[in-house]
């Protein structure tokens, strides 16, 4: 005997929650339930659920997380059949290919997760017949437009990343033309040849607790980013060179140590998993450290406009100053060898000893070609004078 209950709500009991005035718990209704009672040969009866819209068996039974989790995940199958051929639908299937979940970073995601919900808020009924068009880039670009009047830098990330998504569409036969595959940013401005010199690490120490000096002792000295740093444990220093995995790359770089980091790492105490602690003694908040090396910057009255990433790119140029060349550098950073000359082609017109080398070594070369002119007229003057 089998017995349906169409569309019966399913109701079951949450499991208990804290509150100001005790443990409470809530009932809550999932609709969109088939209810299928069968009658098993020894007359026992068993119970199953079906997500409605899907056809799809719900596992587990109602009011476990398992059961909830089934019904969830039979919704957004459902969503995203109701919205195939759609950009709604070419979103999803990128956010579940390993170009999204495999190839960023955890970070980048949870970042690039907002661009994608205002892109498919615009653009998600959008079907993929119109998209693929050529004709249809205008709209886009009129999109980018009226975002970059108030918010440049936002416009660009937005149609980047909306670039992207049909750039995976084409790889992967979705679409057949990506009519933003290149666009022109409205942002434009740039961090190049902004570094930190000598006198702003200097005004920074001397306002800074120590904890912050370190930090910045750590970025100048080995070019790693700031969340890479705060993660730093005492196990990636060997008491000679620090080994360390970059989140963003996942390239693995191996940092010997100057006599200066050296000596600090060494005289520093040690009272957490991590090198770089907050005051009281544990890991840093990555909120509370931009807070405090805030209050220390605007305390050292800098008036430069300096960011703790332009540390990454001093670091370079100070390999570069002390004779390091690209290979070697992009070895000690973690860049490839394209992107350290790059940011050398940008960064080194600031660098004042450098440009005072440079000026040395003219000087140098002009003397070294009139010397021998001025050696042969001097013989040709002594010639005469003996004659």
């Amino acid at each position: 005997m089998i017995e349906r209950l169409i569309g019966a709500p399913v109701c079951y009991r949450m499991p208990p929650r804290r509150s100001t005035s005790g443990w409470q718990s809530m009932r809550v209704k999932l609709t969109g339930i088939n209810t299928v009672r069968r009658k098993l040969a020894d007359g026992t009866i068993r119970t199953h659920y079906y997500h409605r819209a899907t056809g799809t068996k719900l596992q587990g039974e109602p009011g476990s997380a398992e059961f909830v989790a089934s019904y969830q995940d039979a919704g957004r199958a459902a969503a995203l059949n109701r919205s195939q051929g759609t950009v709604e639908w070419l979103i999803r299937q990128y956010q579940a290919s390993r170009a999204w979940t495999k190839k960023l970073s955890e970070k980048t995601r949870a970042n690039e997760e907002f661009n994608i919900r205002a892109c498919e808020a615009k653009w998600g009924k959008t079907p993929l017949k119109i998209v693929e068009n050529p004709r249809s880039r205008p709209p886009f670009l009129k999109w980018h437009e009226q975002l970059a009047e108030d918010h440049p830098r936002a416009a660009d990330a937005k149609l980047a990343r909306l670039a992207k998504v049909f750039a995976w569409g084409v790889d992967h036969g979705h679409i057949r033309h990506n009519p933003i595959a290149t666009f022109e940013r409205a942002y434009s401005s740039t961090r190049a040849e902004i570094i930190w010199l000598p006198e702003h690490v200097k005004a920074f120490e001397a306002v800074a607790r120590p904890e912050v000096r370190l930090a910045m002792m750590l970025a100048l000295h080995t070019g790693q980013r700031q969340g890479d740093l705060l993660k730093l444990t005492w196990s990636a220093w060997d008491g000679s060179a620090i080994t360390l995995k970059q989140g963003k790359s996942k390239r693995t770089v191996y940092v010997p140590a100057t006599r200066a980091l050296k000596s600090a790492l060494d005289a520093a105490p040690r009272r957490a998993p991590t090198i770089l602690v907050a005051a009281r003694g544990g890991p840093w908040l990555k909120r509370r450290f931009h807070e405090v090396w805030s209050e220390t910057f605007a305390a050292a009255r800098i008036a430069d406009s300096l960011h703790f990433h332009d540390l990454r790119g001093t670091a370079v140029t100070m390999l570069a100053e002390a004779g390091c060349n690209v290979p070697e550098i992009a070895t000690i950073t973690g860049h490839s060898q394209a992107h350290a000359q790059k940011i050398l082609d940008q960064y080194l017109a600031r660098t004042k000893s450098l440009a005072e080398s440079a000026i040395a070594k003219l000087d140098e070369h002009a003397r070294n070609r009139e010397k021998p002119t001025r050696l042969a007229n001097d013989a040709a003057n002594g010639e005469e004078g003996g004659g």
